[in-house]
């Protein structure tokens, strides 16, 4: 397996708020992926991504047997995030400064031919298998619950007014609900793990393309990048690729 990552400020924007974390290489532990993109104003959002992937790794290493079980991996994450939140919860409730901060979250786990994902927000997990992009994920935002009651096609949704408003995110209320996801995973499948800042800028063909074109995940991230600034970096960019060899 191969994988790389880069996160970029963009353009606009004067801090980069996301923050991302390969805890790979430890023994007994398998591989786990973690993405955050926070939120919240005099640089919160940044404390709150930091705190969310900085907890991971602590807590990842703490209970390495249990993320190491197929049986108790996917409860694992959840309580993972769970804990996060009430870390940023409160955290946030000690100063003016800091409330109503929260991040969007990601946490996938390559275990054997599985991967596991935990998430809460709009980053995303794709999958690309086949010369294919598969969106693992669902987004936590307005504008995917007016898709899903039928107000709104996913066409108009690309340019809508309120696109970045999210429904969920841990540190921005006492109890958070996780979803996770089983994704089987194949020899040379790709994941893309990646914060709003990518999706907005780019659309999913686009991705596809970078990603087929490159076998380098290093490159594949750079090159995602650049694009995503090209067409006005109008967000901090994180992306992980994952190569599954």
């Amino acid at each position: 397996m191969r994988f790389a990552a880069k996160s970029d400020r963009g353009i606009v924007r004067e801090l980069n708020e996301d923050n991302y974390k390969l805890i790979t290489g430890y023994e007994d532990v398998p591989d786990v992926f973690v993405v955050a993109d926070g939120m919240g104003g005099h640089s919160s959002g940044e404390l709150a991504s930091s705190m969310a992937v900085e907890f991971a790794e602590k807590y990842i290493l703490e209970h390495r047997e249990l993320f190491s079980s197929e049986e108790s991996v996917l409860s694992t994450i959840k309580e993972l995030m769970e804990e996060a939140n009430t870390v940023i919860f409160n955290r946030a409730a000690e100063s003016q400064l800091n409330f109503g901060m929260g991040t969007t979250f990601i946490t996938a786990v390559m275990l054997k031919d599985k991967m596991y994902v935990g998430h809460v927000g709009d980053s995303r997990v794709y999958l690309i298998r086949d010369g294919k992009i598969e969106k693992v994920t669902t987004d936590h935002s307005y504008i995917e619950e007016l898709i899903k009651n039928g107000s709104l096609t996913r066409e108009e949704a690309e340019n809508h007014p309120n696109k970045n408003i999210i429904t969920r995110a841990l540190g921005c209320e006492e109890n958070i609900l996780i979803d996770t996801i089983t994704v089987d995973v194949k020899e040379k499948d790709i994941f893309v793990l990646c914060t709003d800042g990518l999706t907005n800028m780019l659309k999913e063909d686009e991705i596809l393309d970078v990603i087929m074109k490159n076998d380098d995940p290093e490159v594949s991230c750079s090159e995602l990048v650049r694009l995503a600034n090209e067409k006005g970096g109008e967000d901090n960019i994180t992306v992980i690729v994952v190569i599954n060899d």
